[in-house]
């Protein structure tokens, strides 16, 4: 059974960092696409930033230059350092690994940012 566990989350002063991890469990997913998502309090779920197979990396416009994806195919896990914390980047986050058959969700993680 595949699992994906988030942690890393917590409250953080604005213009802190914070370091996300998802790792995970019951499959090998070097061939997937991991990404992570958001939902803030009476949002949409959105998509942050997405790592590729060949660690090709996207962001969203919100978070580039503050925000970097990674990932550790060996540990079966992905990352997500966030700098230069802002109050509208209070959510919880989610952690997504996908192919064209198959995705899988963590049960997310609060990121809240405030002083």
């Amino acid at each position: 059974q595949v699992q994906l566990v988030e942690s890393g989350g917590g409250l953080v002063q604005p213009g802190g960092s914070l370091r996300l991890s998802c790792a995970a469990s019951g499959g090998t997913f070097s061939s997937y696409a991991m990404r992570w998502y958001r939902q803030a309090p009476g949002k949409q779920r959105e998509l942050v930033a997405a790592i590729g197979s060949v660690s090709v990396t996207n962001y969203a416009d919100s978070v580039k230059g503050r925000f970097t994806i990674s990932r550790d195919n060996a540990k079966n896990t992905v990352y997500l350092q966030m700098n230069s914390l802002k109050p509208d980047d209070t959510a919880v986050y989610f952690c997504n690994v996908a192919n064209l058959a198959r995705s899988y969700w963590g049960q997310g993680t609060q990121v809240t940012v405030s002083s």
